[in-house]
This record gives C-alpha cells, sequence and structure tokens, in this order.
C-alpha cells in the first residue's frame, strides 16, 4: 500500500491505536512496549502484512529528530535536581567518556571481525554509544524501579545527556568516512564547539524561556503548554544554527525549567508526558516501517556477535574506566552497564550515513537495527531480575514514596494554617509563582472579601487576603512565612 493524503490520518491513527492497546497488555508477557511499536511498524510494512511502502529515510530522520526533541524534553522536565545534583560528575563522565569509550572498542571490534575500515568501524561504534533516553525513561518508569544509592537518577542523568556526545561522534566519523583526509584531530574543535554552544545555548534559554512563562498572559490556560513547545523548538534550531548541540540544549533548558516554578507547571508537565509518550510511538512506528526484515537477515550472525559484545565486554569496560576515579561498589557499576539500553536513537543516527550515501551505509543500519532490538529484548526485559540479583533494589516496602503524591494525599499529620496579608506585607501585588513558595506547601484557596478563589501560579496576592495554606509538617508552614517575609505572630491576626 502507498501511503496518500487520502489514508495517512486513517491508518496513523488505526497504528496508533493499535500500539496503545499492544502497550497496555505487553508487560504482563515481558516484552518492553517500544519494542512492541517496531514490531507494528515492521508487520505495518512493505514487507509486512500492511504493505505499507515507506523507504524514505530523510523523512525519518526528520521525524526521528522531531520525536527526540520531545522525549528529551520531557525527559529534562522531570529530572529533579536535587536527585541529580549528587551524581552529576558521575552522570556527565558516563555521558561523555563512557560515550567515547564505548564507540572506540566497539568500533575496533567491529574493524576486527568485519571488512569495515576503521573510520567505518568507528562510525557503527559512535552510532551505538549512547543509551537510549526514551528506552531508559520508559522502561525504569514502567516497571517503577526503586534502586539504592542514586542508581535511578545517575542512569536518567546518563541517557538524556549522552545523545548529543554521540550525535557529535557520528557527524565527526561520519565526515572522516567520506573525507579520509581530514584526520582524528579534525573531532576536537567539533567537539569542544557542540558542547560548549549547546551547554551555553540551553542554559540561556531556559533563563528566557522562564521569564517570557511567567510574565505573559495568556487568555486560556491550554495555551501554555504550546508555548513551551514553541520554545524547545526555538533552543534546538537555534542553537544548532551557531553550531551548537541542539539535542543537549534542550535538554539542559528542561533541566532548568524543571526545577523552577512556572504558571501553570502541572499542565505543562502533564502535557509534555503524554506527548513524550505519543512520540515514542510514532518514532518506533516510523523506524519499522522503514526497516525491510528480508536485509536483516544476512547480516543476523555479525549483528549478534557485534550486540553481545556491546553488552558484556564494550559497555562494561567503558563503565568500570570512566567510573574508576568514583568510590563506587562494583555490583553498582554492573547495573549501570546492564542498563546501557539501545532503542530508537541509534536507529535515526543511522540514517545520517544512508543520506549521506557512503558504501556500507545499508549494512550500517541493519546491523545498528539489530542492536537496538536485542538490547531491548536481553536488557530491557531484565532489568527487574538484574537488580534483584545484584541487590541494587529496594524492597517494595521500602520504595520512596513521591513527596508530591504523598503531600497531596490526605494524611493525618497535614498542616494547615490561615495567613492573613497586611496592606504593607512583602506578597502585596506579587504572583504565586513569583514568590519562592516551598515544594512541600501549597496555596489551596485565597479568602478574598468572603469569597473563596482556586488559585493557580499567575494568581496575584491582594492586601487583605487570607490565605489557606497547606503543608506536609510544621516546619513546612514555618518555611512559608520565610517565603513570604512574614513574621508568625504578626501574621496570625
Amino acid at each position: 500500500m502507498t501511503l496518500t493524503i487520502e489514508n495517512i490520518v486513517l491508518i496513523g491513527s488505526i497504528l496508533l491505536f493499535i500500539s496503545i492497546l499492544a502497550g497496555k497488555t505487553s508487560y504482563r508477557f515481558g516484552v518492553p512496549t517500544l519494542i512492541l511499536f517496531l514490531l507494528i511498524g515492521i508487520l505495518a510494512g512493505s514487507e509486512g502484512i500492511g504493505r505499507i511502502r515507506f523507504d524514505d529515510p530523510e523523512l525519518a530522520q526528520f521525524i526521528g529528530i522531531i520525536a527526540l526533541n520531545f522525549i528529551l524534553f520531557s525527559g529534562g522536565l522531570d529530572t529533579s535536581w536535587p536527585a541529580v545534583r549528587p551524581i552529576l560528575t558521575e552522570g556527565i563522565t558516563l555521558s561523555t567518556a563512557g560515550v567515547l569509550l564505548t564507540a572506540l572498542f566497539l568500533g575496533t571490534f567491529a574493524w576486527y571481525i568485519t571488512d569495515f575500515t576503521i573510520y567505518e568501524g568507528l562510525l557503527l561504534g559512535a552510532i551505538v554509544s549512547s543509551t537510549d533516553a526514551a528506552a531508559v525513561f520508559s522502561i525504569l518508569r514502567a516497571k517503577s524501579l526503586a534502586l539504592k544509592s542514586n542508581l535511578r537518577p545517575t542512569l536518567e542523568l546518563e541517557s538524556g545527556s549522552n545523545d548529543p556526545m554521540a550525535y557529535v561522534l557520528t557527524i565527526a566519523f561520519l565526515s572522516l568516512v567520506v573525507n579520509q583526509d581530514l584526520g582524528l584531530a579534525s573531532m576536537i574543535p567539533l567537539f569542544f564547539k557542540q558542547m560548549l554552544m549547546g551547554g551555553l545555548g540551553g542554559f540561556f534559554f531556559g533563563k528566557i524561556s522562564k521569564f517570557v512563562i511567567n510574565k505573559i498572559r495568556l487568555d486560556f490556560e491550554g495555551l501554555y503548554p504550546v508555548l513551551v513547545i514553541a520554545l524547545m523548538f526555538i533552543t534546538f534550531s537555534a542553537t544548532d544554527l551557531v553550531g551548537g548541540n541542539g539535542f543537549l540544549a534542550i535538554y539542559i533548558c528542561a533541566v532548568y525549567l524543571g526545577n523552577q516554578d512556572l504558571i501553570h507547571k502541572k499542565t505543562i508537565l502533564k502535557m509534555f508526558d503524554g506527548l513524550a509518550w505519543l512520540m515514542q510511538i510514532i518514532l518506533f512506528l516510523t523506524l519499522g516501517l522503514l526497516v525491510f526484515p528480508s536485509r536483516i537477515v544476512p547480516v543476523i550472525s555479525i549483528g549478534l556477535v557485534i550486540s553481545l559484545f556491546l553488552i558484556f565486554v564494550a559497555r562494561p569496560l567503558s563503565v568500570f574506566i570512566s567510573l574508576m576515579a568514583f568510590k563506587m561498589q562494583n555490583r553498582r557499576k554492573l547495573y549501570i552497564s546492564w542498563v546501557g539500553l539501545r532503542g530508537a536513537v541509534p536507529i535515526v543516527f543511522a540514517t545520517y550515513p544512508l543520506l549521506a550515501g557512503i558504501e556500507k551505509a545499508d549494512m550500517i543500519f541493519n546491523i545498528v537495527f539489530f542492536i537496538s532490538i536485542t538490547s531491548v529484548l536481553i536488557q530491557g526485559t531484565t532489568l527487574s531480575l538484574v537488580a534483584r540479583w545484584l541487590k541494587v533494589a529496594l524492597p517494595e516496602t521500602a520504595k520512596p514514596i513521591d513527596p508530591t503524591d504523598a503531600f497531596l494525599a490526605e494524611h493525618p499529620k497535614t498542616a494547615m494554617k490561615e495567613i492573613y496579608i497586611g496592606q504593607h506585607d512583602f506578597p502585596v501585588d506579587k504572583k504565586i509563582v513569583d514568590l519562592g513558595f516551598p515544594k512541600t506547601a501549597i496555596i489551596a484557596m485565597i479568602k478574598r472579601d468572603n469569597q473563596y478563589i482556586t488559585p493557580n501560579g499567575s494568581s496575584i496576592i491582594a492586601a487583605n487576603d487570607t490565605l489557606i495554606v497547606l503543608s506536609d509538617s510544621q516546619e513546612g508552614i514555618n518555611n512559608v512565612y520565610r517565603a513570604l517575609h512574614l513574621k508568625k505572630e504578626s501574621s496570625d491576626s
């Protein structure tokens, strides 16, 4: 079947519906949702039962880049800075040195056992060198896997921040394959420019985005997520325009925004969570449609050898070497090694050689696809089992409760306080979002002129208001007084 304007919406919606239903039941059988999305795409493709003819790497790459924007941005928004800060150095080391070492080990191995040139082998290594954010975020969160010793934030930070490094290596080694006269030294300026401009761009646009979100007044709450989407794409494209790494920029921008007080933040977070899932489904369906199973069969044997080397040798070696300077138990390092999931990102990066038209592009793409499939099947299905085996999983009764969920639940120890705001008090004429309110407290209601108002982040405090504040403890109430620049004694009138 050939896709046309008339049937693309119908076919797309049917595939989306089937994917959601499949994802709902997939974990009952121990199969990661992402694999099912890929398989549905393959079955609908030109060699499957759907017979949809799709052989457009350029369009697949475009869809992949758009989808990765949403997936990385959503992952950044959900990243807690207090949780990440203690393991920031380890995470950055894994996402830079770890990625480079993985590319070198795997690339050298591929060169040794195939007829690839050294640069073609390193290109293959670079493409599959990063752990996949979509795979790690979705599998860890879907399994609700609680891990000891900051393992989870380490894994999520690494997977969210290592794609930029893999992208730089992919572009660099692709340039060397196309023009072998350049030499390895040409990678160094490219690396520093991409990383430096990407980091600065992410922080700069994060600051700008916070200002715009909190200062602009939109008539409808539903427009705020749309505004954030626009800011996300501006961050990516503007950073890329000046030679920076757009993927790194949007992740840093999202991490910054996710840890700030924003107007309608809950609406924005929920919207991006749904969009991230939608983009994961679309991305994996698209890549499934792009694959021709008959072309993968000839590379199964070599693909399996390379995949097993990546899982059991290259990834563990890169993790242990990268973390040599840190005091960390070997079983933690082993588990980090095991959660080296490869998903859609390597397949998206594998479209770059296809578009460049290099001689071994088809073989590289098919090997990368096979590596991604085996990685998610072997590692993705055993995360919980290996966590228990290595004794890095928390018992069910010891799983940490999300502070927000615990606070919003009707807990008998929740503290409540009515706080009166005088005419000359600090909060007067200020938005709630600008008050720096404690994370463990909320303004549930505002009593104004004998009427009760349900506030949001853009609500402005007026003189003679009475704030009905809820917190998870008395200390939280004390923090509220400090945020409002009020004394407890004078404010209880």
